[in-house]
């Protein structure tokens, strides 16, 4: 079982995110108040292309352990400063499947959608971040380290220190891709 490190939200788009006490997550929609929410595309590269696209991409989440090994590697990242809604600890996000739900909290229930793809703006955070968070898989395929996307499935409201179990999905599993 995970835990919840951080949680954090913006009404702007914007890279980071501030760090708040509370977020309060809503079925279909994302975080109350965060600027990607909603049940169609927010992030606005995907709105150019086609702003009815259902947004897959409601809620941002980071595991800790990847800020631990950015700062061994001479970053200093913060939660929420590459714009995650939560971040983690103990649960090894980008392994876990398409379709996989996260129980946060009390009420809350998250379902994975897909990899986080990492872009430009994080150089701006620091140079050379965005090279930090891809990897080279064994065969040579590329690693997507910047976290993960979920839907809100459940809503509820998530805290630092909430517990986080999580259920793979039935069926065949369906390796993380991009959204």
């Amino acid at each position: 079982m995970g835990r919840v490190v951080s949680v954090s939200l913006s009404p702007a788009h914007s890279m980071s995110k501030p760090r708040v006490d509370a977020v309060n997550l809503i079925a279909g929609l994302g975080v109350a108040g965060d600027a990607h929410a909603g049940a169609t595309v927010k992030h606005r590269s995907r709105v150019a292309r086609d702003p009815s696209q259902p947004n897959l991409r409601q809620v941002h989440l980071i595991h800790a352990e990847l800020h631990d090994e950015l700062g061994a590697a001479g970053f200093v990242v913060a939660p929420g400063a590459m714009g995650e809604n939560i971040t983690t600890r103990g649960i090894d996000l980008l392994a876990l499947p398409v379709g996989a739900r996260l129980g946060i909290g009390a009420d809350a229930v998250v379902e994975v959608t897909g990899l986080r793809n990492p872009c430009a703006q994080l150089d701006g955070l620091q140079p050379g971040l965005m090279k930090a968070v891809l990897g080279r898989a064994p065969d040579g395929g590329l690693v997507r380290k910047a976290g993960i996307m979920a839907i809100v499935l459940t809503g509820g409201t998530v805290r630092p220190g909430d517990a986080i179990a999580v259920t793979l999905p039935d069926g065949p599993r369906r390796a993380l891709e991009p959204v």
